[in-house]
């Protein structure tokens, strides 16, 4: 029989402070999610507020803003009743061109457009109802747009739309396929044309007939997208087409950019959806030679502790009111801490990238070294794990773009002599290779690798098929562009 006794035992035992989960929590929040966090923070902590002490910043420009500056500061005391803000400050918004529709048409047609509270479906159900036409063909009109998906096309059979319609209408005889076709043709030609078409020759004839008939490649167009011709043009049997139609080259390049032209997703136009922007965290800049990095300071806000409520604090003192300010300054230094740690390591892993990768900032793609995430973590005396959460929906700002940390990590292929060569600077070499080709004669994935052979990079057809099928670049017959007939 077991007999119940006490031992006692001495061992260690690693556990997570919450100061040291708030750390790791801050440090795997992108820019938006740490400014969403702060603004939480704000709002649940008395003693945290923002540092709102401007830092003076002068430049070559401040003194030509000196005169408007002084005029803000002698406004008078109340207006005049019977006049308007207009008649005694000028507007800094320029003057209309008063050709607003002229403005509209020369938008890009692939950018997203509305305030991010309208939808395709409001947007065209908002056109319908201002639009002159009978109660019947305005349910019918909305039948359809409820049918139409978020790209603008039509999704549901008309002989389906058909019978809800003549349910709904109650109708003795079923309503007619030509009445739903007629109203569809309308709600095709609103704004942006194109939405409600059944399949891509008919979103693209839409479009086209809100052109000018003295388009270039107008007439040419409009039998090239139909539906047989399109797949015609999508295999580039160019030369069969115009023999076909009895057209030269001129006439069918000056159609095939005209088409181009048009959006094949016009109701990606209209979307419910706002624009998510990137924030950079960090920004690298070259000054006297050398690359700085510096923490974008006007994305994170600066904190403080409120010397209001610390003052508050008595010592020695239980009470609920002084305990309640102990707590949340507590909560609040190590906030601040772990913000700072947060921005200190940022810093540090951000600076060996650029160390690492000196070569891409000064020459581009082709100078990309092969970086893996335990580079940086030795190099920083960091944990590969910590390097993979900094790294993570953390963007840097450099002369060449704004680019995601993990960009500049990749895989390496090795090189003649012993070298490594990493997976971005031979899809830049591929692509440059690509743009550099004859027209008539575009080069093969086979040929493509012995050029990189030539370069000293070993790699296999399939990788290099495998990195061109990455770059959305198609295959070499498909890029085979239209001889001389």
């Amino acid at each position: 029989m077991i007999k119940p006794s006490l031992q006692l035992k001495l061992g260690q035992q690693l556990t997570m402070t919450p100061q040291l989960q708030q750390a790791i929590r801050l440090l795997q929040y992108s820019t938006i999610e740490l400014q969403a966090q702060i603004r939480e923070s704000l709002e649940t902590n008395p003693l945290l507020e923002l540092d709102e002490e401007p830092e003076e910043v002068f430049s070559e420009d401040d003194t030509q803003d000196e005169d408007l500056n002084a005029s803000t500061d002698t406004l008078p005391d109340d207006l005049p009743v019977d006049s308007a803000w207009e008649d005694i400050y000028e507007s800094p918004l320029p003057p209309s061109s008063g050709n607003n529709r002229l403005e509209l048409d020369e938008r890009d047609p692939y950018e997203t457009y509305g305030n991010g509270d309208e939808s395709l479906a409001d947007h065209l159900l908002w056109q319908i109802h201002l639009s002159p036409m009978s109660e019947q063909d305005r349910l019918i009109a909305i039948n359809l747009i409820d049918a139409i998906d978020m790209d603008g096309y039509l999704q549901e059979d008309l002989s389906t739309i058909q019978r809800t319609l003549s349910q709904e209408l109650d109708l003795d005889e079923p309503l007619g396929i030509d009445v739903i076709e007629a109203v569809l043709h309308r709600i095709q030609h609103l704004d942006p044309a194109g939405c409600g078409a059944r399949n891509l020759s008919e979103c693209l004839r839409a479009q086209l007939d809100e052109l000018p008939a003295d388009t270039p490649g107008f007439e040419t167009a409009h039998f090239l997208i139909e539906e047989e011709n399109l797949e015609r043009l999508a295999s580039n049997e160019l030369s069969g087409l115009m023999r076909q139609y009895a057209i030269d080259e001129v006439r069918l390049q000056e159609a095939i950019a005209l088409i181009r032209s048009l959006n094949p997703h016009p109701g990606a136009q209209i979307s419910d959806q706002r624009a998510e922007y990137i924030v950079p965290d960090v920004i690298v800049r070259k000054q006297e030679n050398r690359w700085r990095v510096e923490l974008n300071t006007e994305a994170i806000p600066r904190l403080r502790i409120n010397s209001t409520y610390a003052a508050m604090l008595k010592r020695a003192d239980n009470s609920a009111d002084n305990n309640y300010i102990k707590n949340h300054l507590q909560e609040a230094r190590w906030f601040i801490k772990s913000l700072q740690s947060r921005n200190e390591t940022l810093l540090r892993v951000a600076s060996a990238i650029v160390e690492q990768q000196r070569g891409f900032l000064e020459y581009g793609e082709e100078a990309m070294k092969p970086l893996v995430l335990r580079d940086i973590a030795e190099q920083v005396e960091m944990h590969e794990s910590t390097i993979s959460r900094v790294t993570t929906m953390k963007y840097m700002h450099t002369p060449r773009g704004i680019f995601e940390f993990k960009y500049f990590f990749s895989s390496h292929v090795g090189t003649a002599d012993g070298g490594e060569c990493s997976a971005v600077a031979i899809r830049a070499m591929i692509r440059k290779l690509i743009d550099s080709e004859p027209g008539d004669k575009p080069l093969s994935d086979s040929r493509l690798a012995a050029l990189l052979g030539e370069r000293g990079i070993q790699v296999a057809r399939r990788t290099v098929a495998k990195y061109r099928e990455s770059m959305n670049i198609p295959s070499s017959s498909d890029r085979k562009r239209l001889t001389q007939a």
